[in-house]
């Protein structure tokens, strides 16, 4: 049953387009747009493979680390399970299920990121607090992505460097 609804994510993941692929092959997408893909499939992965998706979600995209912040992810029965226990118990409880659902479903999410910035990752790291219900997932990937620079990008670094750039 596990291996069948992983499968089913894959094939789910893998069929939508999260804005980087053009007949085939990666087109050169904005920073931004890398990570609206990113937090557009990892909202997926959460509500498909956790049972729920996030309140609200954020990519971060700095330099060959990209950072993922979602708030709300706890289920009502995860709340329950942490105020029903004590303290402790049901913290270190909720952290050890929830990290063993992210490394079954970590090669999912390599994929997701591999496909998206069109680099593989290295590692990832995870934490959700019990407190505010707040994840995070650090990915550390082989190298730097590359991504279409926007005019303004392309403006704040002429105008840091102190040189200007006329149209």
């Amino acid at each position: 049953m596990k291996h069948d609804m992983t499968s089913r994510l894959r094939t789910r993941l893998q069929s939508d387009d999260f804005g980087n692929e053009e007949r085939g092959h990666l087109a050169m997408n904005t920073q931004g747009e890398i990570e609206a893909a990113i937090c557009e499939g990892i909202s997926r992965f959460e509500q498909d493979y956790m049972g729920r998706g996030p309140k609200d979600i954020h990519a971060h995209l700095i330099g060959d680390l990209l950072v993922v912040r979602l708030h709300g992810v706890l289920t009502a029965a995860e709340q329950h399970l942490i105020k029903s226990l004590p303290q402790e118990k049901g913290r270190a409880l909720l952290k050890d299920v929830r990290s063993q659902l992210i490394e079954t479903g970590r090669p999912i999410l390599e994929e997701l990121v591999e496909r998206v910035t069109g680099i593989k990752t290295v590692s990832l790291h995870t934490d959700v607090s019990t407190v505010t219900g707040e994840e995070v997932i650090l990915f550390t990937l082989a190298g730097v992505p590359g991504f279409r620079q926007t005019k303004n990008q392309a403006f704040d670094r002429s105008v840091s460097s102190g040189t200007c750039l006329t149209s």
